[in-house]
């Protein structure tokens, strides 16, 4: 039922615009837009989200203190205008001696689904680090020694209405040492520059 209503709302939208619904090309539209929506916005749906798969940091013999990285891309959109903006991202943990390890695979999975919503930059990369801070610290005491995410990311909002200029948006969310020790910090967005 939701969807049909949202494809006679496409319709309308089709007909604000200044176009035909019922022209050949534009028949199947509503259809195909309301089915990318389930793709583009499952962020929406709590039963897409991530499983985020964790290990024991030790339990296999092997001892994990250092900084861990994956970096990606990712397309979401902007609440203001409905648009899109996408980009890169670069992430960076060191777990605790005694905590857990990330399945590097999840943080993509992660970025993904956080994405899959109306956004602002600034709340997705807040959304990201929270998200995968709760899957390290679940089921125990210890912390994280440090959390960053970085992203940079271009706009249509910008770049193809309003001002009309290119450009990109860089946010960074620093938790732990990436936040509280400078060598830690510039050794991530050391890292973060030289794989732009």
């Amino acid at each position: 039922m939701r969807r049909v209503s949202a494809m006679h709302r496409i319709r309308d939208i089709i007909r604000y615009m200044g176009d035909d619904p019922s022209r050949e090309g534009l028949i199947e539209t509503p259809m195909r837009v309301t089915k990318m929506w389930d793709e583009m916005f499952k962020g929406y749906n709590a039963n897409k989200k991530p499983v985020i798969t964790t290990f024991n940091n030790g339990k296999d013999g092997i001892t994990y203190d250092q900084m861990i990285c994956d970096t990606g891309i990712f397309y979401s959109h902007c609440e203001h205008h409905m648009v899109p903006f996408f980009g890169k991202y670069w992430f960076a943990y060191v777990p605790s001696s005694k905590g857990k390890l990330l399945g590097l695979s999840k943080v993509a999975r992660v970025v993904d689904y956080e994405s899959a919503r109306l956004q602002v930059q600034e709340r997705l990369t807040q959304d990201i680090i929270s998200t995968l801070f709760k899957a390290l610290i679940e089921g125990t005491n210890e912390v994280p020694l440090g959390l960053g995410i970085v992203l940079e990311a271009e706009h249509l909002c910008k770049t193809m209405r309003g001002v009309k200029k290119p450009g990109k948006m860089r946010t960074a969310q620093l938790m732990g040492t990436f936040k509280t020790d400078a060598s830690a910090r510039e050794e991530f967005l050391d890292w973060v520059n030289s794989c732009r």
